[in-house]
């Protein structure tokens, strides 16, 4: 029985831990309750909703279970300290050491009440101490039971041989280490001159070389891939797209293939996908309560267009899902048009992009059309011919929703008007431009502050003194734990910046202004562009200064 599964507590027990104890304000809960389809989209909605944070859930926990809430995720212990207990007993009870001093074991786990019998197998373990549990969230444990995990170079080699048997425990190990790091995706890279296949994931947007294969073994785990995405295993000079389904412990993960050949032999990328999202939220992506108030007051107006730009994975479509999750409702038909369909959401109807049956963005945005839409979404917009439907689609009372490919907001309009978009209908159905980035969040377990002469950041940006006018600037470092993969980060959170079509944002619009003039008027109006946006999660300890860099130009280079 783990304690804080979602599908193990009914609405009222539920009620009784989280407003019983205060937690939760009584008319939230009701309020959340009333609307959630099942007990367990409870809680999905109290964390997306903001009313709740994991941390709170787990001390309401352990309050109802009468223990101490142990927070492996912000304090860590040491991988010396959790090998101290043995691996099968960790694994079959669900329990890691959390701490240990001279008389107590504090036994961490999300089973408290099934462990109550299993203090006599650790007394045998850890004699004359006195054994105490805590109570610890199940995806921290999950992360923390894999410590016993041997690197993942090391398990693949006793799979490795000439048989074709150990592929599938191969491509298995590679998809539940993905799974278990929160990659995104997995590359196979063969080297050239080599006889070797480099495995690397994608976490936080950053590759990361996980293991290296033999170019025999890969061919084999190519042929499968193949097989289990229904390509041609004798094709080998074209690109091919497919998909597969992968069940790994209980859990089926949907998987995107794609396979190119390069001078070094057939590449495959695996993109992670996600079957359903239950719940989105601007402030779980790390926007304000400015930037979240006006997101939502614009996307519930009843037509007009709202486009969000940014590069390939910047979150373009999450923050999409986002605004539509925000609106849906049963008074409404929502309806999108997408390449892929990444996230299957309730209540909206999603149509895929097939080419072959001649379903393409424009095609498919004519026939949503025709399905008596209230707000669609159009995956991206990538020709003139969906950029004039999407206009008139919004032109004529819908409200329409799209991305593309723009560096900034104010660059999105002139290269939509280089689409051959008439400029009074651009400025006349325009509502808001949302450029974004994503940028890796510091591991809270390891970040610490320190203190920077001001002058000393007039060697990173010129303009330093127009973010930090303090002579003694405190910015945010980390030093790399086990609870980030010593990689010193730890998830990410979106970079923005909002420009509002106003009147005078529509006169420029008309008149064919530039990306630059576009800008200026936004920021005399109140606009904060990406950078200066960053600067703020900077200050705060969200991110470092040299992360920000990374991902976002300083305004002007």
């Amino acid at each position: 029985m783990v304690s804080d599964s979602k599908a193990f507590f009914s609405k009222s027990e539920l009620k009784e831990i989280l407003v019983g104890a205060h937690y939760v304000d009584e008319q939230m809960f009701q309020k959340v309750a009333d609307q959630a389809e099942t007990d367990k989209h409870i809680l999905d909605t109290l964390f997306a909703e903001g009313a709740l944070s994991k941390d709170l859930w787990g001390q309401a926990l352990a309050e109802f279970f009468e223990v101490v809430y142990a927070d492996l995720n912000s304090y860590p212990p040491t991988k010396e300290t959790v090998l101290r207990l043995p691996e099968d007993v960790a694994r079959e009870h669900r329990v890691v050491i959390f701490d240990e001093n001279e008389n107590t074991v504090i036994f961490s786990t999300d089973a408290i009440e099934k462990n109550k019998g299993t203090v006599d197998e650790l007394q045998d373990l850890f004699p004359n101490k006195k054994i105490v549990f805590a109570l610890s969230l199940s995806d921290d444990v999950d992360r923390t039971l894999l410590l016993y995990r041997k690197p993942l170079q090391q398990r693949l080699s006793s799979f490795i041989s000439a048989s074709n048997e150990t592929v599938p425990e191969i491509l298995k190990e590679i998809l539940s280490e993905a799974q278990s790091q929160n990659a995104s995706d997995v590359h196979f890279e063969p080297i050239v001159k080599q006889d070797l296949v480099t495995v690397r994931l994608r976490i936080d947007g950053v590759l990361q070389k996980l293991a290296e294969l033999p170019a025999t073994v890969y061919e084999n785990l190519l042929n499968r891939i193949k097989v289990l995405s229904d390509l041609r295993i004798d094709e080998h000079q074209r690109v091919q797209d497919g998909a597969l389904r992968f069940s790994i412990d209980t859990k089926d993960i949907d998987i995107r293939v794609s396979i190119a050949p390069t001078v070094a032999g057939e590449k495959i990328t695996l993109r992670i996908l996600s079957e359903y999202i239950e719940s989105f939220s601007p402030e779980v992506l790390g926007m304000s309560a400015e930037q979240v108030s006006m997101l939502k007051q614009i996307a519930r107006k009843p037509f007009g267009m709202v486009v969000i730009c940014g590069p390939t994975g910047s979150g373009k479509t999450t923050t999409a899902y986002t605004l539509l999750s925000d609106i849906s409702n049963e008074t409404i038909n929502v309806t999108t048009i997408e390449d892929p369909v990444e996230y299957r959401m309730r209540g909206i109807n999603q149509i895929q992009v097939r080419p072959e049956a001649g379903i393409n963005f424009a095609a498919g945005l004519r026939s949503i059309v025709r399905q008596d839409p209230d707000v669609i979404f159009v995956g991206e917009i990538r020709d003139k011919e969906t950029a004039e439907i999407a206009v008139n689609a919004a032109l004529t009372g819908h409200l329409l929703m799209s991305t593309f490919h723009a560096t900034s907001a104010s660059t999105t309009i002139p290269r939509l008007l280089e689409m051959e978009v008439e400029p009074f209908l651009l400025a006349s159905t325009l509502s808001v431009v949302v450029a974004q980035r994503l940028v890796r969040k510091l591991c809270e377990s390891c970040r610490y502050s320190e203190q920077v002469n001001r002058k000393d950041l007039d060697l990173l940006f010129e303009d330093s003194k127009s973010y930090f006018n303090e002579e003694k600037v405190t910015l945010y470092k980390s030093k790399g734990c086990p609870a980030c993969n010593g990689t010193g980060f730890q998830g990410r959170t979106v970079v923005v910046e909002i420009l509002e079509i106003n009147e005078a944002i529509r006169t420029l619009i008309t008149s064919a202004a530039t990306a630059k003039q576009i800008e200026s008027q936004a920021r005399q109006d109140g606009m904060s562009v990406l950078f200066e946006d960053g600067i703020k999660k900077v200050k705060a300890g969200v991110t470092s200064l040299a992360e920000l860099f990374r991902v976002v130009e300083e305004p002007g280079k």
